[in-house]
């Protein structure tokens, strides 16, 4: 129908398995993976303590430059929040994220998280509600901005992994209502 061959087909489906996204069904084929709450809540844990070492690490390599190239990626922050544009959010939190990686100089971060932020982009997409705080989530990313410039690595590494364990806690609470609003609807 899509004049596809089956190989490329199954190389992608191969591919969205290993990545998480989707998971055999047995007969009825490949589904995609829904993630749970507690599962959401792995995955953000481990990006609030390696975001936690990369702010550390940061802090401790500041220099001019980054205050601003810093406050440019706040204020695109701050304007993708205005934007109401969930994909421009999302994109711009990656953003501050993946600068705080490269500013630690450790280059082992940034390939460890990566993989991580492959469902972290899928549950931020899904988690912005009306009601997400996306504005003090900026709010967040320049206390941790600012620890960094000044050099202060026992805040930076602090701000870094609370602000992750925050987000960790907000998103888990929403799933689970969603889960015990849908459990509820199929009971019915």
């Amino acid at each position: 129908m899509l004049d596809v061959s089956r190989q490329p087909v199954v190389q992608a489906i191969h591919l969205l398995k290993s990545q998480g996204f989707a998971r055999d069904t047995g007969r009825r084929g490949v589904e995609v993976t829904e993630l749970g709450s507690s599962e959401t809540n792995h995955y953000y844990l481990i990006r609030a303590a390696l975001d936690g070492l990369a702010a550390r690490e940061a802090a401790l390599r500041s220099n001019g430059l980054v205050q601003a190239r810093g406050a440019k990626i706040i204020e695109a922050g701050r304007r993708a929040c205005e934007s109401g544009s969930h994909h421009t959010i999302v994109d711009a939190d990656m953003a501050f994220h993946q600068f705080i990686y490269e500013l630690s100089g450790n280059p082992v971060i940034s390939k460890t998280v990566t993989p991580l932020w492959h469902q972290l982009r899928r549950i931020m997409g899904t988690a912005i509600t009306a009601d997400y705080p996306v504005n003090s989530i900026w709010d967040e990313h320049q206390t941790i901005l600012d620890a960094i410039i000044e050099g202060n690595t026992t805040a930076a590494e602090n701000l870094a992994r609370a602000h992750g364990e925050t987000a960790a806690r907000r998103v888990e609470h929403m799933l689970r209502q969603h889960e015990i609003t849908e459990s509820a609807a199929g009971g019915s």
